[in-house]
């Protein structure tokens, strides 16, 4: 019998209006000044103000470091780990999408570990655990606030870093749709999209196990029963509410069941073009799992009745068949991209997207082992 370790942060938090308790639990951390980690759109639309003024009421010190990029860089962590350094903080409060929080975990591995970032690129490569993260979500996607996994993009190698380790999770999760009711129809859609992703690879993946199936199934249902009501009204509150209990559950599936080649090759295109890791996700998804489906037919079965199919009457290769048709039609409907061509990506490129694809952290987690001829083939499905 195989032995299974199941990492989540020890406290999370969540519901609508959340952010307004998270005082208390902070203050039990006992902690002295939090860098508070964030991006120039959050502090400019005045979402990391409300988090500021939680900060404020309850007498908790804090330096702000709003550089992030939206796919956060070498230079970002380290900038951010010489200013956590400077302003003598000893922990980090992060507040946004994936971006703040992946730079987060990087700034806390760093602080504690030392060296560079690109150091920990890979599988558990630290060896102290990261400086306390809270970790404050504003995006319905990503679940990087409750997971061991960060992704930093090398800009010299133009490859986004995948690091899985334990020791970045963070300690408090903050996951308050209110914080998300003003993001816009497409990003909405993409991080939606991309909390399907995790829920679908981490229920195909060999590494799946029952907790994990129950958390992604749940999400899956989740996703499909709200996104296209929260992506055509952002301000539809129980909508939102449900989304931040899917990503909560996708997260809490792919962090211990591991993803695969969607994320494999969308981290490729995140590097080399810089595109929205949600929308690449999207796009590569039904045409990755259409070749899973031929490996573990089984597997789409279980996806087919949270979608909703009466599959007890149907073939697993109906279930596959409904499972690649839902996720098109979803992404459709929520108004995602149909070719990446549109999104300036060239024929020129593939071979070195699916060189990379095949070395990405991600790669290993999937049910097949496709040929570098095979990724090429994928990536031109959506050209």
């Amino acid at each position: 019998m195989s032995t299974h370790v199941y990492y989540v942060p020890s406290t999370n938090i969540m519901g609508k209006g959340c952010l307004k308790e998270i005082g208390p639990y902070i203050q039990e951390l006992k902690l002295k000044k939090a860098l508070v980690v964030t991006d120039k759109f959050l502090v400019k639309s005045g979402i990391a103000g409300k988090l500021l003024a939680v900060l404020d009421e309850a007498g908790i010190q804090y330096a702000l470091y709003d550089e992030v990029k939206p796919n956060p860089t070498c230079k970002n962590v380290h900038d951010g780990a010489a200013f956590l350094n400077s302003q003598g903080c000893d922990y980090l409060i992060s507040i946004g999408g994936g971006s703040p929080q992946d730079t987060a975990k990087a700034i806390g591995i760093i602080a504690t570990n030392g060296g560079h970032i690109k150091d920990y690129e890979g599988v558990h490569k630290s060896k102290n655990k990261s400086l306390p993260i809270v970790a404050v979500n504003t995006t319905a996607g990503t679940s990087a606030e409750v997971t061991i996994n960060y992704v930093i993009t090398d800009e010299e190698r133009k490859v986004k870093m995948v690091m899985v380790d334990k020791n970045s999770i963070a300690t408090i999760s903050v996951n308050d749709p209110e914080l998300m009711i003003d993001k816009p129809a497409a990003l909405t859609a993409a991080t939606g999209m991309d909390a399907l992703t995790h829920a679908i690879e981490a229920l195909v993946t060999p590494g799946a196990y029952p907790v994990t199936d129950a958390t992604a199934l749940a999400a899956v249902e989740l996703i499909f029963a709200n996104l296209a009501r929260t992506v055509k009204n952002g301000h539809d509150i129980e909508a939102r509410e449900q989304m931040v209990y899917a990503i909560f559950l996708g997260g809490m599936a792919f962090n211990n069941a591991g993803l695969g080649y969607v994320h494999a090759m969308a981290h490729q295109l995140g590097g080399v073009y810089d595109l929205p890791h949600g929308v690449c996700n999207a796009m590569l998804l039904p045409y990755v799992e259409e070749e899973n489906a031929k490996h573990v037919p089984e597997k789409f079965r279980k996806i087919a009745k949270a979608i909703g199919l009466q599959v007890e009457v149907k073939s697993d290769q109906e279930c596959a068949d409904f499972v690649i048709e839902s996720i098109k039609a979803l992404s459709k409907e929520v108004g995602i991209p149909s070719k990446l061509s549109e999104l300036g990506v060239e024929e020129v490129d593939l071979d070195l997207l699916a060189e990379n694809s095949m070395k990405d952290a991600c790669a290993p987690g999937n049910p097949f082992i496709p040929t570098k001829e095979e990724v090429i083939a994928l990536f031109r499905k959506i050209l």
